[in-house]
This record gives structure tokens, sequence and C-alpha cells, in this order.
């Protein structure tokens, strides 16, 4: 692999958690010697063939027929009007043992408004619409997030989903999604493709900070039920102030299909009167809300695939199959960035794009070294850390001692393994995630971002490398001129990434608004990239000097994080824990609980000398009052927190000589045959192979 020696210079002072000796080696002698294959949030590789949807969980098992002759719900005789002031017993059980009582009862999946069973205002029962492991996994799934909500947790990462499976029927999805958001009005359902997912309803618990359960309970119901020139009242209010805020909620939220008034109660004292907010339909909005909900359910496609590239970044990836598919790179959304030089393997969603128009490209692609698999149609695009974490399987070619080291070779090899396998390396970001740049890293852009100086990003973006070839002398050409067009005509037409940029600076100028508007023409994660990047950087920086002014002892002052199940990097400000005198002193932490801040709005710093050294890093950048948030970019960074050790998983390992191996390095003999070393292991998502194999090998490559 092609040295750089900048970033010889930058990571050869980072530190090293073990004291072993370490040994030299060759890692990438070719792609396919480092293969990565992301794993998924269920813990599965996604270089395996699925064979079904991931999501469906459960099938709808009425006969059509039964189905198309039941009449229509009866959602619109119910009077919410009077039920405003009612007490509200339907909300659903969440105790263990009730987890089961509403399963395939009738009764219980009736809307209790006082009606008896037989009027016409009864709901279907869920347990008559679903087969009954559905029923009842629908009904757990209900007292999952209730319970989350009821104990104030947080609903980290991607929102839980519930399938209840494809149902062809039209006028059967139609009455199930009903039956399920009358019954469960903190929910919500979404249809696509004839599969109905439900999902938390995040505005209902909203709600719920103005408002009481119950009522946000009704509003619910009375919003789904749409019924013509119907009312609901709130309970009454004494507070301006906060009817104000009810106001505005409803009428940001739901303001094109209803509104409010306050009205003063007919029964009052005039020294303290009671206002009550009622909010009706808009004239013929509920006519048309149903359609226009499913229209816009539908009007979106999301399709998954796997991706497999070989020796190629994962930007100008996305920048061929956008073009093939007649999209826009921001269309695609993925877990997580993979390296260039390697097989790997990653799931991704496209928007707007079909299957079948995927599978469309899959010969067209083969040429560019990336095949798509896996093709199928799901609800949503994916975010940025959605995954579990990633399997390496890798081989180190031409292994031998460190200098002046004379013990066994293999001897070493194992010695190194065994300790990085129990202690862990130093979690430090790799070199990939700063670019392979000699002249100008990823870092360097973000800073520059961060202190919203867009035209010297730009320049930066575009500054040549010590090389002499196409892309390289169209970048020196535009540092001279700052001839957009010129440039695009000398940029080769594979560098989709700069010719974006270019094109938008030709069209806005190289002024202030013309770079941002350049910068624009980046999906916001590959802007807010270069800021992470810079993040990235300093907090490299400080774990090195966390390491080397305090070694493995927890200190007072350290930032300690108390949940162990956590996600690296999401954990919440009330999982991190500043470590007390007392707590140094009895030894209460360990080192592997140990986590610093990645920069951002909303993380506290180390109350030691870590947390100082932040301060002057800060000082020294000129970011002194930066809020890490960029406006013009639209880019806000909270922060988080990143542990600063890791062990591998599931690590395993053979030694063999060179000429057992496909594709020997050219010019080796049998009988000068040297040892390779074929490694696998797991690490958890936001880890980085290569930082693993410099602590097991001590060596920087």
């Amino acid at each position: 692999m092609e040295e750089d020696t900048d970033f010889r210079i930058r990571f050869s002072s980072l530190c090293f958690i073990t004291d072993h000796i370490g040994f030299h080696g060759t890692i990438k002698s070719s792609p396919s010697d480092f293969v990565v294959i992301e794993i998924d949030e269920q813990g599965q590789l996604v270089n395996k063939a699925i064979d079904e949807p991931i999501y469906e969980i459960g099938k709808v098992l009425p006969e059509t027929n039964n189905f198309a002759k039941k009449p229509k719900l009866g959602f619109q005789n119910v009077s919410f009007e009077e039920r405003s002031n009612q007490k509200v017993n339907t909300l659903v059980p969440c105790s263990d043992d009730d987890k089961n009582h509403e399963s395939g009862s009738e009764k219980e999946d009736t809307i209790n408004d006082g009606t008896s069973g037989d009027e016409k205002g009864k709901v279907y029962a869920l347990g008559s619409l679903l087969d009954e492991k559905t029923n009842e996994l629908l009904n757990q799934f209900a007292c999952n997030i209730k319970k989350k909500w009821n104990f104030k947790s947080e609903l980290t990462g991607p929102s839980p989903e519930f399938s209840l499976g494809r149902i062809l029927d039209k006028n059967q999805r139609a009455i199930l999604h009903s039956a399920v958001r009358q019954k469960f009005p903190f929910l919500i359902t979404v249809g696509k493709n004839s599969e109905i997912v439900v999902k938390p309803n995040l505005e209902y618990k909203e709600l719920c900070h103005l408002v009481s359960e119950e009522e946000a309970f009704d509003f619910f119901k009375y919003l789904d039920a749409k019924k013509e020139n119907s009312k609901f009242t709130f309970k009454p209010d004494t507070n301006k102030d906060h009817r104000k805020a009810v106001h505005h909620f409803i009428n940001k939220k739901f303001g094109n299909l209803v509104e409010t008034k306050s009205f003063s109660e007919a029964k009052y004292n005039v020294g303290n009167p009671n206002i009550v907010i009622t909010v009706r339909f808009r004239e013929k909005a509920y006519k048309h809300r149903k359609r226009s909900v499913e229209c816009q359910e539908r009007k979106v496609i999301y399709t998954a695939f796997t991706l497999r590239k070989e020796n190629l970044e994962m930007f100008e990836a996305v920048g061929v199959l956008a073009v093939k598919l007649g999209v826009i790179p921001s269309d695609f959304s993925y877990a997580g960035l993979k390296d260039k030089k390697a097989i790997t393997y990653q799931s991704m969603v496209v928007r707007k794009v079909t299957p079948e128009r995927l599978k469309d490209i899959e010969k067209e692609i083969e040429k560019k070294r990336m095949n798509v698999f896996n093709i199928r149609s799901v609800n949503d695009s994916l975010r940025l850390g959605q995954l579990k974490g990633n399997h390496f399987d890798i081989v180190i070619r031409n292994l031998k001692n460190q200098i002046n080291d004379s013990a066994n070779l293999r001897e070493r090899i194992l010695e190194a393994i065994e300790n990085v396998k129990n202690k862990g390396f130093v979690n430090y970001y790799g070199p990939q995630r700063f670019g392979m740049g000699r002249k100008v890293h990823t870092d360097q852009i973000g800073l520059a971002l961060l202190k919203s100086e867009m035209g010297k990003a730009v320049k930066l973006f575009l500054t040549p490398e010590d090389l002499d070839d196409p892309v390289n002398r169209a970048k020196k050409y535009f540092l001279q001129t700052e001839d957009a067009k010129g440039t695009l005509s000398l940029m080769p037409e594979f560098k989709v990434r700069e010719r974006a940029l270019l094109e938008s600076l030709h069209r806005f100028g190289m002024t202030e608004e013309g770079c941002i508007q350049a910068w624009f023409s980046f999906p916001h994660s590959m802007r807010i990239f270069y800021v992470h990047a810079y993040s990235s950087k300093v907090w490299n920086e400080a774990v090195s000097y966390r390491l080397a002014t305090y070694g493995s002892r927890v200190v007072e002052g350290d930032l300690v994080c108390l949940d162990e199940d956590g996600d690296d990097e999401h954990f919440p400000n009330n999982k991190v824990h500043l470590v007390t005198e007392e707590e140094e002193s009895a030894n209460t932490y360990a080192i592997h609980q140990v986590v610093l801040p990645v920069l951002g709005y909303n993380i506290q710093y180390p109350k030691n000398k870590a947390g100082l050294w932040y301060q002057e890093v800060l000082s020294r950048d000129g970011l002194q009052t930066c809020r890490f948030k960029v406006p013009a970019l639209k880019l806000n960074v909270p922060g988080c927190y990143r542990k600063i050790l890791k062990q591998p998983h599931n690590l395993s390992y053979q030694l063999i000589e060179e000429h057992d191996i496909d594709g020997r390095a050219e010019g080796s003999h049998i009988d000068e045959a040297t040892l390779s070393l074929l490694i696998s292991f797991d690490l958890d998502a936001s880890c980085y192979a290569t930082v693993c194999l410099r602590e097991i090998m001590k060596h920087d490559f």
C-alpha cells in the first residue's frame, strides 16, 4: 500500500494501551486482502441473501370475502364532545400481567364511549382482523412504547417499528389502519407497498407535555375519526400562556386539517374565568384528509439493497449509481462509510427508485466494480450509525519482527493478538476519517466550515496533490484562475463531487453566497462529514493527552459511562458521570468505562487537565465562541461521547505461508516463503480495523 508520510507523522504520535512488542507486516496489498461486511441492527451480515421482507412479522388472516361483507366502521357515531369531560379508561395496560388481556377480545377493542356493544359506534376488534400471534405482538409493541414513555425514556436510535404484514385488499388495509389508530392513538400506521407498519406517534408524546394523557388520547381518536361538523374540547384552562402553547402546537401540526378557538364556559367565576380550547375540522378537510395522507404515504418510494464495491470510494460509488438511476447523491442513505482499498458490503437505501429500476442497472455497474443484491422495498431511509458494527476478514502479508527483535515471530504474533483480544485497543478514529490526501485533510475543511469560511473551505476541497494527472491538473487550474466553467471542462466525469461543486460555482459565482450554494450541492451527510472529521481529529489528540497524563487510572474529573449496554457515541448526558475524589480513591470505575466528548453544543467536558486541554485547543483553532452550528449550511453538531478503549469480538486467526495464499506477492518463491496472517474479527460501529491492527502490530501504516 502506498504510504502517506504526513499521516505517518500524525498517527505515530498516537499512543498504545498494551505493552507487547508487536511485529511488522503489509496490509491492503490488494482489495481482496481487506474485506469489510456490515453487521445490521439485527446482528446479521448484510452480504447474506435475504429471502423475505425484513420487517414482515405477521399476516392478516381474515378471508377477503368475509371481510368485504362487513359494514363500514362506525367511527362517525362517536360523540367526542360528550367524551371530552368523561374519565378515559381505554389507555393500554402495560403490566406484564395484563399483556395478554386484550388479545382477541372484541369488547376491549371497542371504543369506550358509553355506547352499548350493539350500537354502530363499535370498532372492529383487532382480534378479528389479525391472527392471534400478530395481535399479541402488536399489543406487546404498544405496551413497550408506553412503558418507555411512562419512565421518561427517550426512544434513541431508529424509531421502533412493527409490521402487520402485507394486505393486498385496499378496503382491508383501510379498516386495519383505522382500527389500530383508534385503539392505540399513541401509535401511527404507515402504508407502503401494501404493507402496514406501526410506529410510535411522536406528536402524541409531544402533546402529552402540554395536556393530560387522557386528553391527548381523546384528541388523537377524534382526529382520526374525521366526523363531519364534530368538535373536540380540552379541559378548562385559566393559564393564558399555556393555552397559547396548545393553540400553537395544534395549528403547527394539524393546521391544514383543524382550527382552534378559545371560549369562556357558560358557568364561570368572573374573577377567574374558565377558558376552554375547542377544536373543529376545517370545512371539507375531513373529506380529503384520508386520501391526501394515503397519497403522501405512497408518493415516496424507498428501495433497500446491499452494495458490494471493490477498490472504490463510497461517495464515488454513490455518484455512479445516482447517474445511472437518474437521481441525485442525496437520494441515497447509508449507515456508515466504508474503506476504498477493500472489498466492502453495506446496506443502502435509495429514494424515488423502484426495485425493478435498480435491478435494471445490475449489469452496467458491474463494469465499475460494483454489485447490488438483496433488493427490496422498505418504508424509510437509513441513518448514519444505524448498524451494529462491521465484520473484517484481513490478510497481513510479509510478516517480520520489529527491528532489533530476535524473538520467535510466531510467538510474537500470538502474544500480540491475545493481548489486544483481552485488553482492547485505543479507540482512535482511523486515517480514512480524514481523507488520504497529503496536502489537505477533511478535518481542515471541517474547521473552515465551522468558522463559516465558505470560500476557504471550497479552495481546500479543490487543492491539488503533487501529482500530474487530469484531476489534479484541473484543481490546479481552478486555484490559479477561479474559473469554474473552464475547470469543469478539465475535470474527469467520474469525479462526481468535484463536478457538482464546480457546476454550482459556475452558476452562482465564487462569492460567499455562491460558495454556500456550492456546499449545498453535497447531501447533508457529506457536508456534516467534514465537520465530524474535525471533531474526530480533536478527539484523537484528546485521548492521547488523557492517556499520557493519567495512564490507565480513572481519576477525579474523568467522565465515565454508566450504561454498559448503550451504543457507542450515543450516550445521553444523564448516562455520563463525573468521577469524584472518593470514587477515584475507591477505584470505583475501570478504564474501559472512561469516555471523552466528541465536540458539539450538547456535551460536558472532563473536570481535570483533559478538560482544560479541550479549552486550549478550541482557543488555538479560533473556536472559543463556536456553538457548533452552521446555520448557512443547516448543520447542527450536538456532539457525543466515545469510549477511549474498545475490544474486538469473535476474533480468530491463522498463520500460513505466503505461497499457500491465492494472489501471492509477485516475485516470491517457494523456498523463500514468508508468513502471512489471516485474521477475522467484529468491531462495534464507528471503530476502525486499521486502528485495531495498529495496536496488535505496534506498527503505523
